[in-house]
């Protein structure tokens, strides 16, 4: 059997007195795609962080326990705050996700260009190469550190709404990719607020609300009316369609 890629026991995050996450317990395996969808504040964002060891937790998580050296080769990382503020080309940012696998002052082995130029292809920016990655739009900046986190190759990577500020076309490339990226064997966790990609991409949906782990399945056994009015508070339409699972907010409940 597989060894998980990211497991949570127990696991609760306070803020002052209150806990705003409590008692999660999941694992995540290769081959999954995962979103974690929820309202605002349940609690998305502070679950990964924690999980990653960025923010005190109580509880067990996999990832944590790890060295920070073997965490960065287990895990790539891309946060909600995506400005980039460096004046440096793309290429010299996207190289900064093989900084796990050389040593520090080293200059780039043929494997690391090969997973350079591998991740430029897959996030279509050839044409930006050479370009000040500062200097481009907050899209294409997007893009350029999701390619960051594909060329660290780690069995597992998670991101913050990364579908965020992407137009259509990019957001449907996207998860295309990461659903080709964990039928290839390697695992995605990603926070999402578009419930119909997640519903069209996700092989998995983990719903959090009010802190808590309220519903855990594929899209189909968890995006039910009864769950949409109780988390979200609307109706929607979700359909199988020769086109793959088609879902469409519909209105809000009042």
């Amino acid at each position: 059997m597989t060894a998980p890629l990211l497991t949570l026991r127990d696991f609760s995050v306070a803020r002052g007195p209150c806990d705003v996450l409590r008692d999660v317990s999941l694992t995540i395996t290769a081959g999954e795609c995962v979103g974690l969808i929820g309202p605002n504040g349940a609690g998305k964002t502070t679950l990964m962080r924690a999980a990653l060891g960025l923010m005190p937790a109580r509880g067990h998580s996999s990832l944590s326990a790890l060295d920070r050296l073997v965490r960065a080769r287990t895990v790539a990382w891309l946060p909600q705050q995506r400005e980039i503020a460096w004046p440096v080309s793309v290429e010299t940012l996207i190289a900064l996700g093989r900084n796990p696998h050389r040593a520090p002052g080293h200059a780039p082995t043929p494997e690391d260009s090969k997973a350079i130029d591998s991740a430029i292809a897959r996030m279509g920016l050839e044409s930006f190469r050479s370009r000040a990655a500062n200097q481009l739009s907050g899209g294409e900046q997007a893009r350029v550190l999701i390619a960051r986190a594909l060329a660290q190759q780690t069995p597992l990577l998670m991101a913050d709404e990364p579908a965020a500020g992407l137009d259509p076309a990019s957001q449907i490339t996207l998860m295309t990719l990461f659903a080709e990226q964990a039928a290839a064997g390697d695992a995605v966790l990603c926070s999402m607020h578009d419930l119909g990609l997640a519903a069209r991409h996700c092989t998995r949906l983990l719903v959090l609300h009010r802190g808590q782990l309220v519903a855990d399945g594929p899209p189909a056994a968890v995006l039910t009316a009864d769950l949409l009015a109780e988390v979200f508070q609307i109706t929607a339409h979700f359909a199988q369609t020769p086109q793959g699972p088609v879902f469409q907010p519909l209105g809000v409940i009042r």
